[in-house]
Parts: C-alpha cells; structure tokens; sequence
C-alpha cells in the first residue's frame, strides 16, 4: 500500500539488539521508513518522539505495558498531539473491563493533563489489572459481580487517588533559601555561557564532514539534509560501536532533517515537517567524524602552530609572547580502571618568565594564523630558549593547581547526589519486596502449621528472597562504586605559539593606531579600569548586586544581579561587556568570541560604552542586543562603528 518494502520496519523478539538500534534509527531519521511494527519488544528503551500515532493491536493485562507502549511516542521533545488506539474484542467480559478502563482514562487524562499515564501501573494497588481480568472472565454473567468489577476500576482510576499516587512520588520537596538559588543561578548563567555553542558545531561539522566526502545541503532556516553518508564514516561508527555498546542510534545513510539547535528539531508551524536529528558532540554521525579528523590531524596539533593574537591584552603587548597549551583532563567513575563520565580541554597560558595562567574558556577561537611575513619578523623568538623548555610541565602543574579541582569537585558533587537518590529508591523498592515475601513466608508456615496445602511452596519462597537479597547486595556494591568518582592525569594535547599583534606592528615599523588603541600599555589599562569603574558605580546605583568576572574570561566583564522584593522571582542577571575608548575614536573592536557569547545570552547580554578624556568618564552607553548576526567561521574579530553604536545606545539612567 506505501509502495515500497523499504517503508515498514519490524522489531521483535527474534531482531538481535544492534539491528534494533538500526531499525529505531531508521525509522526516526530515514524518509522511506513510514511504520513501525512491534512487539513488545520495543516496549522499553525506544525513543519515537517523531512518531504520534500507536496502535495497541494486543492488549496487555498488565497496565504497566500500556504505559510502557504509549510512553515510546509520549516523550520529552514530542509536539504533536499523541494518538492511541486500543483494539479491544467486543462483547467480551475482559473487553468489558478495558472499555471502562479507557473510558476512565481519557477522563483522568483531561482533568491531570495527561499525566495519568505516567503512573498507570501503579493505580491497581488493592487488586491488579490481571486479577480483575481473571474475576470478569470467570464471574462476568453475574450482574452484581460485574457492577463491582467496574467500580473497582473507577475507584482505581479516581482522580483524588491518581493525585496522591502522583504526589507520593514527587522526588523532592526541597525549598531554596534566596541566597542558594543566587548561587545556583550563577552557576546555570556560566554553565550556558560556556556550553559549546551551536554555531561553532555546526561550522565545524560543515568542514570536517565535506572533507570527508559528504554534503550537508540547506533546507528550512536552520534544518539540513543529509542524503548520503560516505562510507567511510559509517564503518568508524561499526567500529566506535564495538568498543561502546552504549551507543544507541548507529549511523544510517541517509538523514531527512539534521540541526544543530534544540529550537529546529521540530517546526510547530508546519504540518507534516519531519523531526530533525539533533547533531551534538555525543551524537554517533559527529562522533564518527570527529574520531576520524583527529585521526588525520592528531600529529597537527603536536607540531604546534604560531598564531597572532589580534587583540591584545594583560601585559605590554609589544614584549609578551605565550605559548597556550590544549590540555586534556577527565574524571573517572569506578577507580582509575573505570570509565571516563567528564571530560574537558582547558587552555593554559606558559609566559617567557616561567608564569602559567588560565587562558580562558576558548581562546584559541580569537586567534588567526601567522602569515610567512609575521614568521619572517620574529626569527629571535622562534629561535628563544624558554620555548624549547619543558613548558608542558608548567602547563600541568598549573591546570592541577586550579582546573582540575574545580573539575573533580563539580562531577564528584552531582554523582554523589545522583548515587545517593538512585540508592534510596532502589532499597526502599527492593526492602518493600523483601518484607512482602518474608511476610508471606509466615503466613505459608502458618498454614502448613494448621494442615492446609499452600499454593506455593517455602523453597520456592526462599529462592525469591534469597534472589531479591543478592540484587540488592549487588545494587548497594555498584552504586558504592558509582560514588568513586578519580581525576586522570592532565594531558597536554597540542599548543602554539601566540605573537601579540601589537610586537608584529612594531616590528614593521607601523605607528600604532592611537584613535583605536593606545599603544603605552599602561595607558591601554588606565582607560580599562576607568571605564570598569564606570560601569560598576553604575549599575551599583541601580541598586544591582555587581561582581567583577573579567579575570575568569567567562566572555563579558562585569554580572549585574538586579534585586527584587521578597517573596518576587529573582529578575534576569546583565551581563556586560564593557569597551573603554579616548574620546575621539572611530571604532570599537569585538572578537568572534564575544560576538558568540553576545549573541548566546541574547537579551539578558550588554554592550557598555565609556568614552575616557583624561580621568574622566562619559557613560556608560548601554547597547542591547549589539550583534546581530554570527561571524563567518574565519573572522577572529570585527571593527564596529562607534558612532552607528552610539545612536543606538541608552544611557545608564535613563530620564
């Protein structure tokens, strides 16, 4: 009826786990797979969130499998509505019972917005499903029977009881003081400012998969199709597979839709649009790619390279080269045997003097290769001593001394909190079993006691409890395990050479541009901390909360928390970039990071202008939302119009 063989897909009991994988795959990405038949099979760890449509061909006794089932298509990140439909056989006593319990939950449904279904399996508590399945089938032609039947199941399905079922499992009850939920919020704010930021995937994946061989062709705003993955890339997935069974949704040939964004996965507007793979570091399509590039790059990075620092800053640019160090550090869960669950590169400064610093979140992305005319300007620093030291040794010390900790201490917070909460509800389920059969074990010695014959016997009881001790034993030993969180060894994995602009410019023997930046240094940081102050007195007599973040190079200056009265939510932080200029500039520089994290944080991000004559201040000058589009991929800064800003710009206290 489709068409084509290539349009129905199957999973059951016989489809060995990895072909699974292919199939759900398949039929979430691939544009000819139009249906899925199942069993149930793929009643549990199946994601079909492109899917809205289900049909229960058999139904299960067990109202847990219908959960189960209908949560394949009912997920997080489904924007349709879902449609389920039961195949029930009518004019039976069991079709009886079904048809009162669907009757019942779409009526729960619509007064608990569907979350009925989110604990079906547990409104059954004085008596299962099954047994009032059984109790129909056997006692159905007595009309008394049969009203009590259906009454169980709406008294099952009443909506104070699911509401008490639903409140009885809410996991936490925690109540934050405001002065943990500033911390927190901080946290969540330099948490989203540092996140690999999309545009960045997306230009690299465009690259590295073109090199490859493949094509990533545009179509709606955002969304790209794939229609061929070459080979190549396929068979680095097989292999990445075997040593990672973890990996769920292996490569296929084909992807319909593909996005880099969360917001394009799904296009609410349009009918029928497919849903898009989110492509992101963990994904199997960019793992493979990426296994591969470093793969024919990994001996690039070794060798170094020398960059150009375009923009200047800290010490006096004209005498202050650094070599900036990629290293490599991971936490371990289980010992150092165990398996990697964290993982950053963190980027260290090595300065002539011996000094290490922290570099920053992404540097390197500011940073533009040096031309053979910049290495012709500086043979004495290619040629100097301190560069051929053990420069890596600093470099690790000096992530061990302040990275890695902070690291360690972040991943080691949220697995013990994860391990702790997993524990408790796996004993309090495993306890309640355990207590269930010791109790039914009395009963049993009771009965035998008083001469009756039970239907089950005490060595098959003991088995029972004897199986549900060692699971829990075995459960309470790898959530032990699971807190044992160990930091691996820094490992430097590439560095360059960074040659401030500003020596390159002087070596030429151009003046420098005293319009834009001054070229005394320290007059660079005098119209710096004057223009910082500013901001600072500032947003202070807003009545903000102010803290000072330019040192930890998080892509703006200054976090201004304003305030709210009690018991009001906490409004949204500023978070600004201040330039300082001399009264009389043209331009303003920005680098690609800071139009990157500009546009990341959108509204809540600041452009402050202050312009310096002498000591004193004219400004700030607010400009929202200043950067309207993202830099080409090779565009490590941007000069921008200071007077086209200024007209946009509002003052710090507006009139």
């Amino acid at each position: 009826m489709l068409g084509s063989q290539e349009s129905v897909v199957q999973i059951h009991g016989s489809v060995h786990r990895d072909e699974r994988r292919k199939i759900q795959e398949l039929f979430r990405v691939d544009p000819r797979v139009r249906v899925l038949v199942a069993t149930d099979a793929a009643g549990e760890g199946v994601n079909l969130q492109n899917a809205n449509l289900m049909v229960n061909y058999d139904l299960p006794w067990n109202p847990n499998r219908i959960e189960q089932r209908f949560g394949r298509i009912h997920r997080i990140g489904q924007i349709h509505v879902c449609h389920l439909w039961n195949m029930l056989a009518s004019e039976t006593r069991e079709g009886d019972v079904f048809a009162r319990l669907f009757q019942k939950l779409e009526i729960e449904r619509e007064a608990l917005g569907g979350r009925v279904f989110d604990i079906l399996g547990e409104v059954f508590e004085e008596k299962s499903l099954k047994d009032l399945l059984i109790e129909a089938i056997r006692y159905g032609d007595d009309p008394k029977r049969r009203d009590e039947l259906r009454s169980k199941v709406e008294g099952a399905l009443d909506t104070a009881h699911i509401e008490e079922i639903l409140s009885r499992n809410a996991l936490s009850e925690e109540v934050m003081d405001m002065q943990r939920l500033y911390t927190v919020k901080e946290e969540m704010e330099k948490a989203e400012a540092r996140k690999l930021q999309p545009y960045f995937i997306r230009s690299y994946f465009t690259q590295a998969f073109q090199q490859l061989g493949g094509e990533l062709r545009p179509r709606e705003e955002g969304r790209y199709e794939i229609t061929n993955v070459p080979a190549i890339i396929r068979e680095r997935d097989r292999q990445l597979t075997g040593r990672d069974r973890r990996n769920l949704n292996p490569v296929t040939l084909r992807y319909e839709r593909v996005c880099f964004e969360k917001k394009f996965v799904n296009i609410e507007d349009r009918v029928g649009a497919p849903m898009a793979s989110l492509l992101h570091p963990a994904h199997p399509l960019m793992q493979a790619v990426t296994d591969l590039t470093l793969e024919q790059l990994r001996n690039k990075l070794k060798q170094g390279a020398v960059l150009v620092d375009p923009i200047e800053s800290g010490a006096d640019p004209s005498t202050d080269p650094r070599i900036m160090f990629l290293v490599d550090h991971s936490i371990r869960q289980g010992g150092d045997s165990g398996r990697t669950i964290s993982r950053l590169v963190q980027f260290i400064d090595v300065h002539a003097d011996g000094q290490a610093s922290n570099a920053g979140w992404a540097p390197h992305l500011d940073l533009q290769p040096a031309s053979e005319a910049d290495l012709k300007l500086i043979p004495d620093i290619l040629a100097a001593s301190w560069i051929t030291q053990d420069l890596e040794k600093l470099a690790i010390q000096q992530a061990s001394a302040t990275l890695v900790p902070e690291h360690l201490r972040t991943v080691k917070e949220r697995v013990e909190r994860n391990a702790d909460r997993v524990l408790a509800a796996v004993q309090d389920r495993l306890v309640r079993e355990i207590n269930h059969w010791q109790n039914r074990r009395l009963r049993i010695q009771e009965e035998i006691a008083a001469g009756k014959v039970p239907r089950v016997t005490l060595g098959n009881i003991d088995r029972i409890l004897d199986d549900l001790t060692n699971r829990l034993r075995s459960r309470q030993i790898e959530l032990a395990a699971m807190r044992e969180v160990s930091s691996a060894t820094p490992v430097v994995l590439g560095g360059a050479l960074v040659i401030p602009a500003g020596l390159l410019a002087k070596r030429r023997g151009e003046p420098a541009d005293g319009a834009t930046w001054s070229a005394d240094a320290e007059a660079r940081r005098r119209i710096e901390r004057i223009a910082m102050d500013a901001v600072v007195k500032a947003e202070q007599a807003l009545g903000h909360q102010v803290l000072d973040v330019s040192a930890q190079k998080c892509g703006w200056d200054i976090t201004s928390q304003p305030q709210s009265p009690p018991g009001c939510p906490l409004p949204e932080p500023r978070h600004i970039e201040v330039k300082g200029r001399i009264q009389g500039s043209d331009t303003i520089t920005v680098t690609s990071n800071e139009i990157m994290y500009g546009l990341n944080q959108r509204e809540k991000f600041l452009l402050a202008i202050v312009l310096v004559e002498g000591e004193k201040a004219s400004g700030p000058y607010y400009i929202r939302c200043p950067f309207t589009q993202e830099p080409d991929w090779a565009t490590t800064s941007v000069n921008l119009n200071l007077k086209s800003l200024l007209s946009r710009a509002e003052p710090a206290f507006p009139s």
